[in-house]
């Protein structure tokens, strides 16, 4: 073999393809295949000849250079990478009972008695990463973030050596592939005691230690860290020949990434069943934390026929492990006031160590729970965290119970301002009538509106936003964007002609109040989606933000209606209830909630929403109502259909309808349509139309 000095640069660019090849074989053979043909030494030295060669030659430096394993300090802070398809959550289930609900609710969503097959598949509790590849090639890594917009971690994906960085044979000229990234429990356990023994913080379990891994700034510190991953679904990709999950899983291995052994085909809920308890039995043994088991239709053609929800797919859904529980004793209850006023209980608990996280406080949820219960101050009891999250006292130890225990009595009055609490005749939550009068509620809402499926604001946590308020620094959500201004000598809240000079607060410095101001200063453009949600408007989660937003349009059209109380668009939307509808009606009402709408328009920018899906449908941007039963689908389904080809579907008839589909023994809303003179479909003519 040529000294690195001795080489030509053809000969340079030949060993480096070699060098590159050898190592990636490698790789599979002792990740994946567990069968090493390299031994460590054979291994180090061809990547040490690998170094030697590029840095006599940095121009050869291969995109599937095993260089990029090594890992380099990434220059900025996490770019964002726009997921071409979102990269959603999955619902939850809990007992086989729910699982069976699940499979039933898909059998008549297709209306089929059939047997469906399932993948189930361990789910692995890590970091969820997309990998993109053109052309065989690993170009950019991402992670899930919120589902539309992940963080870029291209260069600390690379240093994961499971991750094949070239993929041979017939691969489509686009291929995203998704998966978990991990931290096995051995290790975890080595890291842990590397930085014990180096005095620094540890983690407290894997999950955090994959997490905080994949996200570093210096992608050579992710490369110390041993990750590993597990492939499992795909994104965007140019052609898909793949006709199952099953098969997709087959493709995967071909191209070299590692899937989980125990990944497991179900021909029925028995089947299922056995194996949730063959993996719950297997669990504690598993080189690897896994936190229960995703079910997914085998068959891509139903998959695409079950389309999505608003966050989660219906043909797939999670299937989570018995909460851990633990016995400990009640120290006190106390009431905590959100934002929309309701008072929930909550107990302060002696801490006690819980599937590995330490917990002191756990929900009690509202009266009727405590009072179901028995709950009192100074109890025994068993608490567990539901989906191994949620702490939640699950029954009372009563044999020892104090001699002197008391009935706790809820209180009718708010704890912060003192203001009626008052519970409505049909709900189980009782409120503080203090409105924004009310501190807590005042608080909560800012809280809410910088959240992270609201504004996003990094540096403005809770506790901050509870010292800022508590020293009139931030009363309301539209003073956040004019805190830069009054800190530099604007309008004043301490002494007359004096900023507020947030620098000189204890625990702050000038580049701290730099970073806050830079934070607050990149979200004075908003999505209409979040804006909506950020408002805080009672029952409005992000999901039927989303639903307002595409059927609005802009803010403008929605608070206009609103406020004059022209409710005919909204309660025709599919998914809007009668009670839903009077709460957003009664938010625009509020004199209080326009101020603070009208200052915040005045710093900020809202999106109009854009639909950016490709739908090339005649039903794009159309209203339409389903009416009558359906012989080709069932109503669900076409509902569905509709919605993935850009149509809006309404529950009722209006003005603002443009198409009705009637099937057999339609009713009043054909009688309604006729009436408005709106277009009438037939099934066959919406399915012509639609091109199904």
């Amino acid at each position: 073999m040529k000294r690195v000095e001795e080489l030509s640069k053809e000969e340079a660019a030949t060993e480096l393809k070699h060098i590159a090849e050898e190592m990636a074989k490698s790789d599979i053979a002792y990740y994946q295949d567990d069968d090493p043909y390299l031994t460590d030494s054979q291994y180090d030295s061809l990547k040490t000849r690998n170094q030697q060669i590029e840095a006599r030659f940095p121009e050869l430096i291969r995109s599937d250079s095993p260089s990029h394993r090594i890992g380099a300090t990434i220059k900025s802070e996490f770019g964002k990478v726009a997921h071409r398809f979102p990269m959603l959550s999955l619902g939850d289930v809990f007992s086989i009972d729910e699982v069976d609900d699940f499979v039933m609710t898909v059998k008549r969503f297709l209306n089929t008695a059939e047997n469906i097959d399932f993948m189930a598949e361990p789910k692995i509790d890590g970091l969820s990463f997309s990998a993109r590849y053109e052309h065989g090639r690993f170009v950019q890594g991402a992670t899930r973030g919120d589902g539309t917009t992940g963080e870029d971690i291209t260069a600390n994906l690379k240093t994961i050596r499971q991750l094949p960085l070239v993929i041979q044979g017939n691969v489509p000229d686009i291929l995203e592939i998704r998966g978990e990234v991990y931290m096995s429990k051995a290790d975890f356990f080595a890291l842990n005691k590397k930085y014990e023994a180096e005095g620094k913080k540890t983690f407290a379990n894997p999950r955090n230690a994959a997490a905080g891994s994949l996200r570093q700034l210096d992608s050579k510190i992710t490369a110390e860290r041993n990750l590993s991953l597990f492939a499992y679904t795909w994104g965007e990709v140019s052609q898909r020949p793949w006709h199952t999950q099953q098969e997709f899983f087959e493709y995967l291995k071909k191209w070299g990434f590692p899937t989980n052994p125990l990944n497991t085909l179900c021909h029925s809920l028995q089947e299922i069943e056995n194996n949730f308890k063959n993996l719950m039995e297997k669990r504690a043994s598993l080189p690897y934390d896994i936190d229960g088991i995703v079910y997914k239709v085998n068959d891509i053609a139903l998959q695409e026929r079950l389309g999505f929800l608003t966050r989660t797919p219906r043909w797939a859904i999670a299937h989570k492990f018995p909460a851990e529980q633990a016995l400990t004793t009640i120290k006190n209850i106390r009431i905590q006031v959100g934002r929309t006023g309701a008072l929930t209980p909550v107990a302060d608990l002696e801490p006690v160590n819980v599937g590995g996280v330490i917990v002191s406080h756990a929900t009690l949820h509202n009266e009727d729970e405590i009072k179901r219960k028995n709950i009192r101050i100074g109890d025994t009891v068993v608490i567990q965290r539901a989906g191994d999250v949620i702490p939640q006292v699950v029954q009372v130890i009563t044999e020892k119970r104090l001699a002197d225990s008391q009935e706790f009595i809820f209180p009718q009055t708010c704890p912060i301002c003192g203001a009626h609490a008052i519970r409505e005749e049909d709900e189980a939550v009782r409120r503080c009538t203090g409105g924004l009068t009310c501190p807590a509620q005042a608080i909560e809402r800012i809280i809410h509106f910088v959240s992270k499926d609201a504004f996003d604001i990094a540096g403005l946590g809770e506790k901050i936003v509870e010292d800022f308020y508590k020293e009139n620094i931030i009363k309301n959500p539209a003073e956040i964007f004019t805190l830069e201004e009054r800190n530099h000598g604007g309008e004043d809240l301490f002494s007359a002609g004096q900023g507020l000079h947030l620098e000189r607060k204890e625990g702050w410095g000038k580049k701290s109040v730099e970073n806050l101001f830079k934070a607050i200063n990149e979200k004075r453009t908003i999505s209409l989606p979040r804006f909506i949600y950020a408002l805080g408007i009672r029952q409005i989660g992000s999901a039927t933000a989303l639903l307002l937003a595409k059927n609005y349009g802009n803010f403008t059209a929605l608070q206009n209606d609103m406020i004059q109380k022209e409710t005919g668009k909204l309660v025709s939307i599919d998914g809007i209830g009668a009670s839903m509808a009077t709460d957003i009606v009664e938010f625009f009402q509020e004199e209080h909630n326009l101020k603070i709408i009208n200052d915040l328009l005045q710093q900020i920018s809202i999106e109009e929403y854009v639909d950016t899906t490709n739908y090339a449908s005649p039903l794009t941007g159309k209203t339409i109502v389903f009416t009558g039963t359906l012989e080709q689908m069932t109503r669900s389904e076409a509902k569905a259909k509709a919605q993935n080809l850009g149509a809006k579907v309404a529950g009722s008839v209006s003005k603002l309808t443009d198409f009705v589909i009637v099937g057999a023994d339609a009713g009043s809303k054909a009688k309604k349509a006729q009436e408005l003179g709106i277009t009438i479909l037939s099934e066959a003519e919406f399915l012509e139309m639609a091109n199904l």
